[in-house]
Formats: C-alpha cells, sequence, structure tokens
C-alpha cells in the first residue's frame, strides 16, 4: 500500500508550495488540496505564462495527475468559476479532461459570508486580524456551527431552501452592522458557480484517496497559507480558520494518521508575513524594503505588500516538530544575491531570558531576536541548472540550516519557473 505524502508551508504562507507540487506533480498520480480557500493564492511560471491558483491544486497542468479538492477546503463558487475560465482561456480544460474532481463534503463560501467577514473585520479596527475578506472565517465558523452548506447539498432538492435558510440567519447577524448588505448582484454570478459544481464530478473523496493508496498508487497533499498560520499553533489570533498542519491532511481528506509518508516543508530563505500580528524578525526599513522589491513580495491574491525579514530558526524548529517534516525544500534563495551579510535568528530575549523555542505568547511580551551573521553571495542565480553551481556561500548557509533544524534541505529554488529548481539529495 502506498502512502500520502504532505508538502505544506513552514513559515506565515507565501513560501513557493504552488510551484514545488507543479514541479513534482509528474511523480504522482494525485495532488489533493486539504484545507484553506480562496484565501490562498499559488503561483505558477513555465513556458513564458503565470498562472495563480486560489482553489485548484497545483497538479492541474499535468495531464497525467487527478487533482482532487478534499473535504477541508471551503469553495467559493464565484472564485472558482473563474479560475476554470481562465484556464480554459489557456487551452487547461480540467473538468472536460476528467483531471480534477471535488468532495462532497467541502463546504460552501455564501455571497453573506464574504458581508460578515468584512463586517468582523470593521468592528475589530486597529486590532484587526488582516483577513482576505474572501468569506473564509464565518465559513468555517459555520461548518463547526453545523450549519453550512456542503458541496454534495447542491444536487438536492431542497438546496435553495437550505440557502434561503442560511442566508437569512446572516442577514440578521448583519443587521446590526452597519455595512451595505447589498449581495445580489455576486448572488447571481454566485449561483451560475453552483451550476458549474454541479456540471463536474463530485465524489466521496475519502473513499477515493483510499482506493489509490490500496492500488499503490502516489498520492500528494497540498497545502495552503503556513504552519504559523494554524488554527490551534499558529500566533493566534492572528491566524488563518483551518488546521495547516500535516494533522491538518488527515482530517482534510480522510487518510489516517498512519498512511501518511514524507512531510516536505517548504520555507524561504528569508521570512514575510501578509497581514496584522507578530512577526520577530521583521526589518521595518531599507533591507525590509529592499527584500520586498527583489523578491516581488505582494500577495499573489491580494496585492498586499508583504512585511520582509530575515530567517527565523526557533519558529522554523517549531514548525518542523509540529509537522514531523522528513525533508525541506528552501525558495527565493536568489533574492539574497547581492546581501553582503545575512542574517540567521538563533534564539530569542523573552521576559528577561535567552530562549531558542516558540513561546505560547509573541504577541502581547515581546521576542526579540538574537542573530548569527553570515556571509552573503554575491552571484546570480537564476541561471545555474547543475548543484556544482551552486555559490560556495550558499552552499554554507544551506549547510548551516541543515545542521540548525536538523532536517535535510532536498530542493533548492533558485527563481520563479518551474526549471529553476534544484534537487540537492
Amino acid at each position: 500500500m502506498s502512502s500520502v505524502d504532505v508538502l505544506l508551508g513552514l513559515q506565515w504562507g507565501d513560501e513557493g508550495k504552488g510551484k514545488i507540487v507543479d514541479v513534482l506533480s509528474p511523480t504522482y498520480h494525485m495532488i489533493a488540496r486539504f484545507q484553506g480557500g480562496p484565501n490562498a493564492g499559488h503561483t505558477l511560471e513555465f513556458e513564458g505564462k503565470k498562472y495563480v491558483l486560489n482553489t485548484i491544486p497545483s497538479g492541474v497542468f499535468n495531464p497525467n495527475t487527478l487533482n482532487l479538492i478534499g473535504n477541508g477546503v471551503v469553495i467559493d463558487p464565484v472564485i472558482f468559476k473563474r479560475e476554470i475560465d481562465n484556464l480554459k482561456t489557456n487551452g487547461y480544460d480540467p473538468i472536460a479532461t476528467h483531471k480534477l474532481v471535488i468532495s462532497k463534503k467541502a463546504h460552501l463560501i455564501l455571497p453573506t459570508h464574504r458581508l460578515l467577514d468584512a463586517a468582523s473585520e470593521s468592528k475589530m479596527g486597529n486590532s484587526k486580524i488582516g483577513s482576505t475578506l474572501k468569506g473564509i472565517g464565518p465559513t468555517y465558523q459555520d461548518k463547526i456551527g453545523r450549519s453550512g452548506l456542503r458541496v454534495g447539498d447542491t444536487m438536492l432538492p431542497d438546496f435553495k431552501e437550505r440557502y434561503d435558510k442560511l442566508i437569512a440567519k446572516h442577514l440578521e447577524t448583519l443587521s446590526h452592522y452597519n455595512i451595505d448588505i447589498d449581495y445580489k448582484e455576486y448572488e447571481a454570478q454566485w449561483f451560475e458557480g453552483i451550476e458549474l459544481l454541479k456540471a463536474m464530478k463530485q465524489v466521496d473523496a475519502e473513499h477515493l484517496v483510499n482506493q489509490y493508496l490500496k492500488e499503490n498508487k502516489k498520492v500528494l497533499a497540498e497545502g495552503a497559507q503556513g504552519t504559523l498560520l494554524d488554527i490551534d499553533f499558529g500566533s493566534y489570533p492572528y491566524v488563518t480558520s483551518s488546521n495547516t498542519t500535516s494533522a491538518g491532511a488527515c482530517t482534510g481528506l480522510g487518510a489516517a494518521p498512519n498512511k501518511l509518508g514524507s512531510i516536505i516543508g517548504i520555507f524561504k530563505a528569508y521570512c514575510t508575513r501578509v497581514g496584522g500580528g507578530p512577526f520577530p524578525t521583521e526589518l521595518d526599513n531599507e533591507v525590509g524594503e529592499e527584500l520586498r522589491r527583489i523578491g516581488h513580495e505582494f500577495g499573489a491574491t491580494t496585492g498586499r505588500p508583504r512585511r520582509c525579514g530575515w530567517i527565523d530558526l526557533p519558529a522554523l524548529k517549531y514548525a518542523i516538530m509540529l509537522n514531523g517534516v522528513t525533508e525541506l525544500v528552501m525558495t527565493k534563495a536568489d533574492v539574497l544575491s547581492g546581501f553582503e551579510k545575512i542574517y540567521a535568528c538563533t534564539h530569542y530575549i523573552y521576559n528577561g531570558e535567552t530562549i531558542d523555542y516558540m513561546p505560547f505568547d509573541i504577541l502581547s511580551v515581546t521576542a526579540t531576536p538574537v542573530y548569527k551573521e553570515i556571509d552573503g553571495w554575491k552571484e546570480d542565480l537564476t541561471q545555474i541548472h547543475e548543484i556544482n553551481e551552486i555559490p560556495e556561500k550558499l552552499m554554507a548557509y544551506i549547510k548551516y540550516l541543515e545542521k540548525e533544524l536538523g532536517v535535510p534541505v532536498k530542493y533548492l529554488s533558485v527563481g520563479p519557473d518551474r526549471k529553476q529548481t534544484l534537487i540537492l539529495s
């Protein structure tokens, strides 16, 4: 029997998961997205074109791979239809080719979920979470509150009645906020998206995944966001609304824990964060601006500028521990080319003590980073294709990280294109 490998982010998201899934997809029979919603944006580049996926798994461009949207994902039919239409425009139709299926148990984002999201953020004022306002949080709230609608419900004869009932509940809540609650135009697009969902193959995903494993077929679970945004283990309350860790792959796909195989963790050679919340190594200066400029650090979905800083080893060790990471991928090493010195946070000074782990609270209590200075490299990495072309100082940085983290770096990304990926071991 085969196992489910998991690929996920080890920082605050935006680590380059989509690109690596695309690179690895030819070696898997199924790519399965297991959590999150269209607040995630996975950017892929190849053959001179750039693609941004919000809900659809990043194996969609490999003609021999089945792509599954799992039960742990929340779906906005409007955004989903837009994704499909964009793929069709570029010559890809995963529904017509039967290369994209969706779990009947995945929950639906309603038009009023978006309004509830906006109302909640507005009420918080300066304490905003930094939501993308896509309705993700309120959808998961309804899921946990046992009042949500699922993809499989679209096939029931009383679906519209169920929809109207939940909309009425949302409108009652929204009546207490001073916001514009006009959603009818979006609703019309929403039902167009529902018709698309009804036309595609809806599956009992947990059975499908386990059938693949019984047939010794390889499955890769694709995560969204990053470990430090996990609802339980992230920098709460500045987190997403789902479990972004490897445990989330079990509940988001219906795979038992003993069915998990390799856990592939992705991290940037530095660190970024979008939205509010603590960020110990943030560089609110010209160096941070330079990292943002060189790395094109703007959200794939929202366009928001990302906060930039040096790599945070206590946070990375924490993420590796939580996920049981077995191999690492380092991305955006090319962005650091030209920096004479780079820095790695090795410890925090926290409540007067020096610690090397991520504590419970780094929001109300400041975790001041302690840095190790590391020699930078000047070589342009974007044109290298062989391991022996990697600059000596970059290789020294990689070896240092492997020693500190206790996990091998297997892949190195030196640019956004799928070809700009080196296998190190």
